[in-house]
């Protein structure tokens, strides 16, 4: 069989299953005719490409030009890019095919892919419960094998969380590690283009292929490291550090007791584990919500109908502002608008921002201290598996505590993947998560890797 037919049967079989989308609603955007239409023009760089054949999704707040960029927000439902994000484009060039764009929860704000004008994406493994957020379409057409990969954005948790929620793999990379370049910009200290796959090798090998310096993100680091393989004797030297701070908060009895056991697994294979401390945890939620919204302040202050989002008339600019805002936003969007632009008044500026820009020094702080004497951190992913859909929608103190084991990375700008590691007693995953110090992704493959080949 001619690789060019190996490619069509695929694309045939994800036209198949994608009839699962009909109850997921994981995918907003097909992009199944624009995908037939490149592959059957593939380069032999193409066709030789590490990604060759493997079909991706693509959360909807990262550009391919010609395609349609909602960012799930009525703001933006007529938007079309007009430039491809540099991941897209090094996906491409390695082969791979991007097959769909997936439902997040509007602007990437939110916990559970509730906040969409799309509306919600359901768990593949229950229909009752939320894939998480706000990369929940990616995490849900991944778990429902319709593709091999997906792309998210992980501010505080997007990745992860979701990743826990529905089972698969989800790494959120070191800062800087992948451009930005074509990602609708968030909260712009802490956004960054993350991984989903079922398969691990699937997400390492598309992990170095979308890495590296770009020159159209100056934030993107030119650091350089193919080093992703390790040895099973070098993967034993690795030493985990466990955080106390994470197993004594409110967590699921089922969740602890699935990370517990994991625990001992690695210390029955030699492995050292140490009890360590991370003392400004409790900081972290309060901290993240100050500096995220107020980046999400001003970065959201563009869309007033001038240059985008779709305009809403007035007898004045200050009434198409309101009104082109009003109506395109939604409530969760308004309400870290609102939050962050308090922040930042001239009041308020430096008893929380400034304040807070500290305290999250003082985070990453602990974090390199830790690393002084361990090679990895495990931790829960999120306090719980997946909630029902409505549970937590109106509670969103309740909402923004789903983040509270993935934040802290974040803030430190650390790497940090969920591996999944079993379900619960009403079978829905349940995700640990690994973090390592900048730059050191290849440590968490390498442990990653021995709990799926060894542990039950």
């Amino acid at each position: 069989m001619s690789s060019t037919d190996a490619i069509a049967q695929k694309l045939e079989k994800y036209r198949i299953e994608n009839e699962k989308n009909k109850d997921i609603n994981c995918i907003i955007n097909d992009l199944y005719d624009s995908a037939t239409t490149k592959y059957q023009k593939f380069t032999k760089e193409q066709v030789e490409g590490p990604l060759h054949g493997k079909l991706f999704a693509v959360k909807d707040n990262i550009n391919i030009k010609g395609h349609p960029t909602t960012c799930a927000s009525k703001i933006l439902k007529n938007h079309n890019s007009i430039y491809t994000a540099t991941a897209i484009e090094r996906i491409e060039k390695a082969g791979g095919l991007v097959v769909a764009k997936t439902n997040l929860d509007e602007f990437a704000m939110g916990s559970s892919n509730e906040h969409s004008i799309f509306g919600v994406s359901r768990n593949p493994n229950n229909l009752e419960y939320v894939c998480g957020g706000s990369s929940g379409g990616s995490a849900g057409v991944v778990s429902a094998e319709i593709v091999d990969i997906a792309l998210g954005s992980d501010t505080g948790g997007s990745v992860r969380q979701p990743a826990s929620f529905c089972g698969v793999y989800g790494l959120k990379p070191t800062y800087g590690r992948i451009s930005r370049y074509g990602l609708t910009a968030f909260a712009s200290s802490f956004d960054q283009i993350g991984i989903f796959s079922k398969k691990l090798d699937d997400l390492i090998n598309t992990f170095e292929v979308i890495s590296g310096k770009d020159d159209k993100d100056s934030t993107s680091s030119n650091f350089n490291d193919d080093n992703f393989q390790y040895s099973e004797s070098d993967t034993k030297k690795i030493k985990i550090g466990v955080p106390k701070e994470y197993l004594e908060s409110s967590i699921n009895p089922e969740v602890k007791n699935k990370i517990e056991a994991t625990i001992q697994f690695l210390k029955k294979n030699n492995f050292i584990v140490k009890n360590i401390s991370l003392p400004l945890t409790k900081k972290c939620i309060g901290v993240y919500y100050i500096l995220s919204t107020a980046e999400a302040a001003s970065n959201l202050s563009r869309y007033d109908g001038v240059i985008y989002g779709d305009r809403q008339n007035a007898k004045d600019i200050k009434g198409m502002y309101k009104n082109t805002r009003s109506s395109g936003f939604g409530e969760e969007v308004k309400r870290r608008i609102i939050l962050g632009t308090f922040i930042l008044s001239s009041g308020y500026y430096d008893s929380y921002y400034n304040k807070a820009l500290k305290v999250r020094r003082l985070i990453k702080n602990d974090f390199l201290k830790a690393f002084k004497d361990i090679d990895l951190i495990l931790t829960p992913t999120s306090p719980s598996p997946a909630f029902k859909i409505g549970e937590k929608i109106d509670n969103p103190i309740d909402m923004y505590l789903s983040d509270i084991y993935t934040v802290p990375m974040s803030l430190a700008g650390l790497p940090a993947m969920s591996v999944p590691v079993g379900n619960d007693n009403n079978k829905m995953p349940i995700g640990l998560q690994l973090t390592a110090n900048q730059f050191e992704e290849n440590k968490i493959f390498a442990l990653s890797k021995f709990i799926k080949n060894n542990l039950n």
